[in-house]
């Protein structure tokens, strides 16, 4: 397939591509798939003739710069309009979701929006001989669709949200997060904790404390359990198993890769934790990522079975405790490039038709950041991927989530990982984390919200992402996040 791009009508011979990928019909990301920019056109090379669609970084005047999709189409010899062919998935998930949730009201101060963004679409379908004419009735077209979609998507939650906060259909552990070990003893640091948050998760690494085989240092955690554990709160951790590099003691990266040998080392080092904290730790994020990060190169059967296995350990050592099962980059992005690694609702239904003895869901939704499954969306999108994985059937915990509150360098330019409306700030990141919070939880599947990190720390994954400064002065997201917590609970 090829793909042309236009700006206000003029063809654009360089375009940077941020996030690009092709995925298929089942929405998994295609394998062995080549995306560049040549001569002015974007061409695309897959090794089978399927149809596919097409998703990247796309700039949209007046609401920022947002990862999305295109329809699934077939291949032809003459390029695709990509400008027209943004705009027409967008007006079909627009459709689709108002269909799915019934939702067909009017929405106050968009007026005609929707109908004014389909007739611009027809005008460019019409005039699609003429490609500059065309592009520039789907640019207009995609700018007040976008608009009426983010609408149509917080408006639904907003409703959903306020029938369960009537309803107290939330428990106290609904709002999370996730805690900095190294500011445990800083007074000021646990009030603010207090003041938002019921749930606390504490952030665990087999690597820092598993430093010799056989010799654990609890002493991070231990001092974690002896001040939380004094306040009325609902104590997590994890991940206990991650296999990505820095998560994996040097020791067991140096003694080989025998599957069996992994299996009984994590098996024992999760019997050893979940012993000594059963008492404390009501929910455990058992293993995270293990749909994406593999640094064993695990077949898909022998990451099944260390799933079963972690289970199993954390169920022996505590009967009453949660148990999650973490999944990262819900999008699935990775699975066009990186091997050994398993689609997101794969891994899933496969971990529930597998019998596994497991609790929930977790879900890592991290936005900011030019890196596969962390560039910005708009609501609708993620709305929509909330309730495509709400199918499967367990309860859903949103175990993180973090954007920044101000633009990044790098990875973290809004001009490569994302730009929601305009650039990041504090106000920009409380409108943002309302929107969210409302979203996931108005969803009757989700049932609880993580956020990553209290304070700005500097080996976060999304730069400038606390609710506090590392001052400990809050932003205007944490203002927003207590405003959040009256109406759940001062009812």
């Amino acid at each position: 397939m090829k793909f042309q791009v236009f700006k206000n009508g003029e063809v654009v011979d360089k375009f940077r591509l941020c996030g690009a990928y092709l995925f298929g019909t089942d929405g998994i990301a295609v394998r062995q798939a080549q995306v560049r920019l040549k001569n002015g056109f974007i061409e695309c090379e897959k090794s089978n003739l399927q149809t596919a669609g097409f998703a990247l970084l796309w700039p949209i005047d007046g609401f920022g710069k947002v990862l999305l999709p295109t329809t699934c189409l077939s291949e032809k010899a003459r390029p695709y309009n990509l400008n027209v062919e943004i705009a027409r998935a967008k007006l079909m998930q627009i459709i689709d979701k108002r269909e799915d949730w019934s939702f067909f009201n009017s929405i106050e101060g968009l007026g005609d929006t929707s109908k004014e963004a389909q007739d611009l679409f027809i005008q460019a379908v019409q005039n699609i001989s003429v490609p500059p004419f065309a592009s520039k009735s789907a640019d207009e077209s995609l700018k007040k669709a976008i608009v009426f979609s983010e609408k149509l998507a917080t408006k639904q939650a907003e409703l959903l949200f306020d029938t369960k906060c009537k309803t107290h259909g939330f428990g106290r552990g609904c709002l999370g997060c996730r805690i900095d070990p190294a500011q445990i003893g800083n007074s000021k640091y646990v009030a603010k904790l207090l003041e938002l948050f019921g749930f606390v998760t504490i952030p665990i690494n087999w690597a820092q404390i598993e430093l010799r085989k056989g010799s654990y240092d609890f002493s991070t955690i231990d001092a974690c359990i002896d001040v939380l554990g004094k306040e009325k709160l609902a104590i997590g951790a994890g991940p206990l198993l991650r296999f990505s590099k820095e998560y994996l003691p040097r020791w067991l990266l140096r003694d080989g890769t025998e599957f069996e040998k992994i299996r009984e080392t994590a098996y024992q080092f999760i019997s050893q934790m979940v012993a000594r904290y059963s008492g404390s730790i009501c929910a455990w994020r058992v293993v995270s990522g293990l749909n994406v990060f593999n640094h064993f190169e695990f077949s898909f059967e022998q990451v099944l079975e260390v799933t079963r296995a972690a289970n199993m350990a954390v169920k022996q050592g505590s009967d009453r405790a949660l148990k999650i099962v973490e999944v990262s980059n819900p999008w699935g992005e990775y699975y066009a490039t990186a091997h050994n690694t398993i689609p997101p609702l794969v891994y899933m239904d496969m971990v529930v038709q597998s019998g596994i003895n497991f609790d929930a869901f977790g879900l890592a939704m991290q936005f900011g950041k030019n890196q596969a499954g962390m560039h910005v969306r708009d609501m609708m999108h993620i709305s929509t991927i909330l309730d495509y994985l709400g199918h499967i059937a367990k309860p859903l915990h949103i175990t993180e989530v973090e954007v920044p509150s101000q633009n990044g360098d790098g990875l973290h330019d809004g001009e490569v990982a994302g730009v929601w409306h305009h650039e990041w700030d504090q106000s920009r990141q409380g409108q943002w984390i309302e929107q969210f919070y409302k979203i996931a939880l108005s969803k009757q599947f989700v049932d609880s919200v993580t956020y990553s990190n209290l304070t700005d720390v500097k080996d976060s994954t999304i730069a400038n992402s606390g609710l506090l400064t590392d001052r400990l002065e809050p932003k205007k997201s944490f203002r927003v996040l207590k405003q959040l917590h009256n109406a759940i609970f001062n009812r």
